[in-house]
């Protein structure tokens, strides 16, 4: 458990965050950091396109959901063979029935995040502390415009790097057998590993504090690889940021 002190340097960045209008925001974040030469136009869209609203849930909402997904997640081992080698040191499932208090949160992340209805199945991926996602361009063929995510138990990095993104939506060869796979990300994500290099491009780090919400859409989830910085890599803006386990609770749109 990471406990933040008040003088922190996490804390004194989300201190800056509570005066932001999180929902409809055009300011930029505190919570983003811009490497490279960015087109003025790219970067006023992403900043539109990418946003993160810290503090989304309570101690106590965090607790909650924790509480129901833990009982499933206790039965699983931490996989590192993930299908397209697109995360290590995970475990996942998908829910539909929620409790009551959990829905309820899970309705304020559609009124936040989505212009409708957002797929029923909610994603749960349970990352060790020594687990990381490498960058990746999730498919456009089983998830729409955009990606919701909460951060539950630990503060991490997200990194997303400028691509181009369109020659990665095609399928991968294989087929999916695997009945647990079926059901999982690796078929909403068909995920596929652009040549994404920091030194040809431009790209931005984006603190994911615990209990907070990041919404990905359009331009952000099209056009950039997206990743969770391991443990050893977790800094933003030369502050280290403790990585421990991470579950996120994650909401799509359909197609």
């Amino acid at each position: 458990m990471i406990i933040l002190n008040r003088c922190s340097p996490i804390r004194q960045i989300l201190r800056r965050c509570h005066t932001e209008a999180a929902a409809c925001s055009k300011v930029r974040s505190p919570l983003t950091a811009f490497f490279g030469k960015w087109p003025e136009s790219e970067q006023q869209e992403f900043v539109q396109h990418m946003r993160i609203i810290p503090d989304f849930i309570t101690e106590s909402e965090e607790q909650q959901l924790h509480e129901e997904v833990e009982p499933y997640m206790n039965r699983l081992r931490y996989e590192f063979d993930h299908w397209d080698d697109a995360i290590h040191g995970f475990r996942e499932t998908e829910r539909k029935k929620w409790y009551p208090h959990n829905r309820d949160v899970l309705e304020r992340v559609r009124q936040v995040a989505f212009e409708g209805a957002i797929m029923p199945y909610i994603h749960v991926l349970d990352l060790a502390a020594d687990g990381v996602i490498k960058p990746h361009v999730d498919s456009t063929r089983y998830c729409g415009t955009t990606i919701s995510g909460i951060s539950l138990l630990s503060d991490s990095v997200m990194r997303l790097v400028r691509t181009d993104a369109q020659k990665y939506q095609q399928p991968v060869t294989g087929t999916v057998t695997d009945a647990k796979s079926a059901d999982s990300d690796a078929v909403y994500g068909h995920r596929r590993f652009p040549e994404a290099l920091l030194e040809n491009g431009f790209y931005a780090d984006l603190l994911l504090p615990r209990r907070s919400l990041y919404i990905m859409c359009h331009t952000a989830r099209y056009n950039f690889t997206h990743e969770i910085l391991s443990k050893e890599h977790s800094t933003f803006l030369g502050t280290a940021i403790p990585k421990a386990r991470r579950i996120s609770i994650i909401c799509r749109n359909d197609p």
